[in-house]
């Protein structure tokens, strides 16, 4: 996949990302990654550039690597690297302005391609939501690379409906082409702060700058002839054939769209995953528990 140089993108004013509750991380950006040559992503990366284990933290919608703040500072202590990546049209990662531009291939391609550019090895894939329906495809594309798995309130859709709750939200998001995403994070997470639910609001100053926001729903593979649907279904197979690495699985029990059911359906898809930590007062974004998820992987993996 090669993306024009001259893709039309926002950026999100640096001043917008100051004094973010429980988030002093620095930022990294690359623009030169093969076949996306002009757009800047952006990354946290925290720990030793040589640790043994490296973390490898993926997001979904309509957050940012804001959401790992509170899991980042327990694998550091620990002594491992973490890399969090904002995908293109979140955070602090170029937004392209045209909605076409956001397809399953699109978002999984920057990934293999930021994989491979910082040579990321013996990695652990820490993943949720849109994290894990493209995350859960990178493996079985670079199986050398990973060794562990972390897996949060996500999925692999298989070209079939999802859940009665995705389907809501689905329609929620498509009547919200502004959505205030400090409100629904608020709702989904009720002991968060009003300060930690306006930072993940930061990267979206107006409408014009959710064009990924508004996008992504809409990409979850729900119907047969959907892009994304043979490589998904490939990646289910490797996940029951070929996975015989260490998993951690932590589940949101109050996730109305990817909750304890789907999740249930997924473990059965992992092979060896062992039964979950389960989160009863965990929503959708269950990384806002994330320092328990932290240590309790740790010590399941014997990290």
């Amino acid at each position: 996949m090669t993306v024009p140089p001259a893709l039309p993108a926002l950026r999100t004013d640096d001043a917008r990302f100051a004094g973010l509750p429980g988030f002093g991380f620095a930022p990294r950006y690359r623009d030169d990654l093969p076949g996306f040559a002009g757009l800047r992503l952006h990354y946290l990366d925290e720990g030793p550039a040589d640790a043994a284990v490296t973390f490898l933290c993926l997001h979904g919608q309509p957050t940012w690597c804001y959401l790992y703040r509170k899991m980042i500072p327990l694998f550091v202590a620990a002594g491992h690297r973490v890399v969090a990546p904002d995908l293109f049209g979140f955070g602090r990662s170029d937004k392209p302005v045209d909605e076409a531009t956001y397809t399953f291939d699109f978002h999984r391609e920057t990934l293999l391609a930021f994989v491979a550019a910082l040579d990321l090895a013996n990695v652990c894939l820490v993943c949720q939501d849109w994290g894990g329906i493209l995350g859960l495809t990178l493996p079985p594309a670079m199986p050398e690379r990973f060794t562990r798995l972390l897996v949060m309130n996500t999925t692999i859709p298989l070209g079939e409906p999802v859940s009665e709750g995705f389907a809501r939200w689905r329609d929620f998001n498509r009547s919200r082409p502004d959505l205030d995403i400090a409100a629904l994070m608020q709702r989904s997470q009720p002991d968060i702060s009003a300060a930690e639910a306006a930072a993940y609001a930061a990267p979206f100053p107006d409408a014009r700058h959710k064009a990924g926001v508004r996008r992504f729903p809409e990409l979850v593979m729900t119907a047969p002839a959907m892009a994304g649907v043979t490589t998904a279904r490939a990646a289910a197979r490797w996940w029951q054939d070929e996975w015989r690495g260490p998993t951690f699985m932590a589940v949101g029990m109050a996730d109305p769209v990817l909750g304890p059911d789907v999740m249930a359906r997924l473990r059965a898809t992992i092979h060896g995953c062992p039964p979950p930590l389960e989160i009863a007062d965990g929503g959708h974004f269950v990384q806002e528990k994330g320092d328990i998820i932290a240590a309790a992987a740790l010590a399941a993996f014997a990290l």
